[in-house]
C-alpha cells in the first residue's frame, strides 16, 4: 500500500497527511477549499521547519515530504487509484456519512475506507456504504506527528484482514495500534471528555479559576497540559460535539456537557483556533506576552 488520499486539510488531515508523506507514501490531500489546502501545505512545512531545527530530519528530506503530497478540491480525481482513504473531515455525523456515500461510489472495490472520527459510530459511518467490512476508524491523535498513539476501531462487519492491515500500516508510520471496540467515545475521548467537562463544571462553580485548575493537574496529577488548556487546544467545539455523541449513544447524565461549554462554543469562543477560549490567543495579548518579556 503507497498511495493514500486524505481528505480535510485541517488540523488532523494536514498532520495525518504529513506523516504518511514523511514516510514515502504518495498522499493526495483533499479539500473543497484551495484556500484550506494552501494553509495545511503551509502548515506541514512549518512542522517539518521545526523537525529540522530539532535535527530530526535534514532537508532533503523535507523536501522529499512535501514531493510526497499533492492537492485536490476535487474527490474523485483525488481518491482516483487510493488504497486507503483517510476521512478527516469536521465531526460531523451528516457531513462523514455523505463523504463515506461518496466514497463508496468513487472509489476502486478494494479501496479501505477510514475514518479519523474520535467519538461518532464506526458501524453508522460503514452504513452509508455498500463495503462495511472495508470500513474501519483510525483515530489519530493531535498533533499527529508527535503522538504515537492511534485507536483502531472496527465496525460491526469490519473484516479480520483489514483490522490487521491498517494495524501493520499504523506500525509502518511509526505509531502504537490500539484495536479498541465501537462504542461512542471509543476509550480515549470516553475518558478524556468527561475529565475535561468536569473541569468546565468545577470553573463554572466556582470552585477555582482557570489557571488555578490547569496548576492543579499538571502540578498535582503530572498532566503535561491542563484540562482547560487542552480543551482550547482541542477546540471547545468538538469537545462539545463529543460529549453530545456520548450523551446521546448512553442516555447518561454524566456526559451532558457543562452549561459553560455551550455557552462559549455559542459565543464563537472556541480556544486557539478563535484566538479565545479558557485563554486569550489573539494577536494582541501574544504582543503583550512578548512585550513584557523585555520589561
Amino acid at each position: 500500500m503507497k498511495k493514500i488520499a486524505v481528505i480535510g486539510a485541517g488540523t488532523m488531515g494536514n498532520g495525518i497527511a504529513h506523516v504518511f508523506a514523511q514516510n514515502g507514501f504518495q498522499v493526495h490531500l483533499i479539500d473543497i477549499s484551495q484556500a484550506s489546502l494552501d494553509k495545511g501545505l503551509a502548515t506541514i512545512t512549518k512542522n517539518l521547519d521545526r523537525m529540522m531545527a530539532k535535527e530530526v530530519i535534514d532537508q532533503a528530506k523535507k523536501e522529499a515530504t512535501l514531493s510526497n503530497i499533492s492537492t485536490f478540491t476535487n474527490l474523485k480525481d483525488g481518491v482516483s487509484q487510493a488504497e486507503l482513504v483517510v476521512e478527516a473531515a469536521t465531526e460531523n455525523l451528516d457531513i462523514k456519512l455523505n463523504i463515506f456515500k461518496d466514497l463508496d461510489e468513487v472509489c476502486s472495490a478494494d479501496t479501505i475506507l477510514a475514518t479519523n472520527t474520535s467519538s461518532i459510530s464506526i458501524t453508522q459511518i460503514a452504513a452509508a456504504t455498500q463495503r462495511p467490512e472495508q470500513v474501519i476508524g483510525m483515530h489519530f491523535m493531535n498533533p499527529v506527528p508527535i503522538m504515537k498513539l492511534v485507536e483502531i476501531i472496527r465496525g460491526y462487519s469490519t473484516s479480520d484482514e483489514v483490522t490487521q492491515t491498517i494495524m501493520q500500516l499504523s506500525e509502518e508510520l511509526g505509531k502504537t495500534p490500539t484495536e479498541v471496540n465501537d462504542y461512542p467515545g471509543f476509550v480515549a475521548n470516553r475518558i478524556l471528555m468527561p475529565m475535561i467537562n468536569e473541569a468546565i463544571e468545577t470553573l463554572y462553580n466556582g470552585v477555582a479559576g482557570v489557571q488555578e485548575i490547569d496548576t492543579v493537574m499538571k502540578l498535582g496529577m503530572a498532566h503535561p497540559m491542563g484540562p482547560l488548556q487542552l480543551a482550547d487546544f482541542i477546540g471547545l467545539d468538538v469537545c462539545l460535539s463529543i460529549l453530545n455523541v456520548m450523551y446521546n449513544g448512553f442516555k447518561n447524565p454524566k456526559y451532558a456537557p457543562c452549561p459553560l461549554l455551550v455557552n462559549m462554543v455559542v459565543a464563537g469562543k472556541l480556544g486557539v483556533k478563535s484566538g479565545e477560549g479558557f485563554y486569550d490567543y489573539s494577536e494582541s495579548r501574544k504582543a503583550e506576552q512578548v512585550s513584557s518579556q523585555f520589561k
